[in-house]
C-alpha cells in the first residue's frame, strides 16, 4: 500500500527532526468460525443452522513524541466467500477503524481528535465491542486532564451525513450528537468513576420535515471497585432521563453488583447480578419509557455470550434481571477455561399469565496461547428457553438453541523504531 509507505516515511522524518520519538507497526489477523443454531434468538422450525468464517485484518501504525501521538488503524472485515475468487471489489472493503491524534496542550492537559475507540471502566456504557469483527469507534474530540491524583475527560461529537449546503438531518444509523464528562479517582483499595452523558438521537418526521428534531436523553452513572484480601467487588449504577427518539419521557436505571474471589492461584470464582429496568408488557405506555438502554457499552460481555439481550435487540422492552456465576481455572499462564451461568428474568411484567423467567444460559470458553503473537480461543453456549423466552421472541417451536465458535488471533509487532537523542 503506497499510503502505508508514505506514512512510515513521514513519521521517520518527523522523529529525526523532533528529538525523542517512537514508531511502531503491528498487525492483527483474526479468523473466526461460528456455528449458529439459536444465536440471538430462538431457532425456528424448517430452517438450517448457519455456519461461516468471518475475518478481521488490521494494520496499526503508532507514532509518539513528548507532545504528540498519532494512531492509524485501517481494517478489512469479510466473510470467507462473500466475494468471488476473481473479484473486482469487496463487499465491505478497507475502512478506517481508528485515525486520531492526541496533542499535548499544556502539562497534564491533552486534546484527542479523530476516529477513535472510547472505552471507560468495565465497558458497561462505553466500550470498543472488540468481539464484533468491525469493533466500535467514534468520530469525536476529547479533552483529557490527567494530573497524578485524578482523571477528568470532556468528550463531544457531532455527526452529519455529508458536506451539505443546507440542512442538518442525519440519515446514517448513529447518534446525532453527544457530550460527556468522565471523572475517575483511585484510592488505596477503592476506585470510583462518574459519568454524565447527554446523548442526541435524530428524529425524522416522514410527513412533515419541519418537525425533524434531535431528541436528548441524559445518563448519569457511577462505577465502583474495591479490593479486600482475596475478594474484589465492583458495582455500577446508571440512571437515564430525558426524551427518547419517539418523544417518550425516559425514566430508567441499571444497577449491578459483582464479587470476585481468588480461591487459589489458579482458580477464580465470581457471582453477581444486574437489573436493567423495563416496560410492563414490553412497550412504553402513556408517553413514558422505563426501559434502560446501555447505548455504547460492550453488551456481549455482560448478559450471556449468545446475545439474546441488548445486542441489537431487546431495547424498550421488559428490561432484564441477570443472576450469574463465573468459574475460571488457569492451567498455566498460557491456557485457561471459563464457565459462566446466567439465569434471566424480566424486570417488568411480561404477561398476565406468564412467569418472569426468561431462560437459563451456559457459556464455556477456553483459551490457549501458542506463542507471543498467536492465540486460540473456542467456545460453546447453550440456551435453555422458558415460556417467557418463547413469548418474548415470538417463537414456540421448542427447538434446541446452541452456538459454537473457534477463533485464531495472530497479532505480531512488525516494526519498532525509537529515537532518543538523550541516550
Amino acid at each position: 500500500m503506497n499510503i502505508s509507505k508514505n506514512f512510515i516515511f513521514i513519521i521517520l522524518v518527523l522523529g529525526i527532526t523532533q528529538g525523542y520519538a517512537q514508531f511502531t507497526v503491528d498487525a492483527q489477523l483474526r479468523p473466526r468460525f461460528e456455528f449458529r443454531h439459536g444465536y440471538k434468538t430462538l431457532f425456528p422450525d424448517h430452517t438450517d443452522p448457519a455456519a461461516f468464517v468471518s475475518q478481521r485484518t488490521r494494520l496499526n501504525f503508532g507514532y509518539k513524541t513528548e507532545k504528540l501521538q498519532i494512531y492509524l488503524s485501517p481494517q478489512d472485515i469479510r466473510v470467507w466467500g462473500d466475494v468471488p475468487q476473481l473479484n473486482t471489489a469487496d463487499n465491505n472493503g478497507i475502512s478506517l477503524h481508528q485515525a486520531w491524534a492526541e496533542v499535548l496542550l499544556i502539562p497534564e492537559l491533552t486534546l484527542k481528535v479523530g476516529r477513535q475507540e472510547i472505552v471507560y471502566d468495565d465497558q458497561r456504557f462505553f466500550g470498543n465491542v472488540d468481539w464484533a469483527q468491525q469493533g466500535r469507534s467514534h468520530d469525536a474530540a476529547i479533552v483529557k486532564f490527567e494530573p497524578s491524583f485524578m482523571k477528568l475527560h470532556l468528550g463531544a461529537a457531532y455527526n452529519q451525513g455529508g458536506e451539505f449546503l443546507t440542512g442538518n438531518v442525519l440519515t446514517v444509523n448513529t447518534y446525532k450528537s453527544l457530550q460527556y464528562i468522565w471523572l475517575h479517582k483511585d484510592w488505596k483499595t477503592i476506585s470510583a468513576s462518574f459519568l454524565l452523558l447527554n446523548n442526541g438521537q435524530q428524529y425524522i418526521d416522514e410527513i412533515d420535515p419541519a418537525k425533524n428534531d434531535t431528541r436528548y436523553t441524559q445518563t448519569a452513572g457511577l462505577h465502583l471497585k474495591a479490593g479486600v484480601g482475596k475478594f474484589n467487588f465492583s458495582s455500577n449504577f446508571y440512571y437515564q432521563l430525558g426524551k427518547d427518539v419517539a418523544d417518550n419521557t425516559l425514566n430508567a436505571y441499571l444497577f449491578s453488583l459483582e464479587g470476585l474471589y481468588s480461591a487459589t492461584e489458579n482458580l477464580n470464582l465470581s457471582f453477581g447480578g444486574e437489573l436493567q429496568s423495563g416496560n410492563e408488557y414490553g412497550t412504553p405506555s402513556n408517553g413514558k419509557n422505563k426501559a434502560f438502554n446501555p447505548l455504547y457499552g460492550t453488551n456481549h460481555k455482560f448478559n450471556g455470550f449468545m446475545d439474546y439481550f441488548y445486542v441489537g435487540n431487546h431495547l424498550n422492552n421488559v428490561g432484564l434481571v441477570d443472576l450469574y456465576g463465573n468459574i475460571k481455572y488457569s492451567f498455566n499462564k498460557k491456557a485457561n477455561i471459563t464457565a459462566v451461568f446466567h439465569q434471566f428474568f424480566s424486570a417488568a411484567k411480561l404477561d398476565e399469565d406468564l412467569s418472569k423467567n426468561l431462560g437459563f444460559e451456559m457459556d464455556l470458553v477456553t483459551s490457549l496461547k501458542l506463542s507471543e503473537f498467536v492465540g486460540i480461543q473456542a467456545g460453546y453456549s447453550h440456551f435453555f428457553a422458558s415460556q417467557g423466552t418463547e413469548a418474548l421472541k415470538n417463537n414456540f417451536d421448542g427447538n434446541t438453541n446452541n452456538w459454537a465458535w473457534a477463533m485464531l488471533t495472530i497479532d505480531p509487532v512488525i516494526f519498532t523504531w525509537q529515537n532518543n537523542p538523550q541516550k
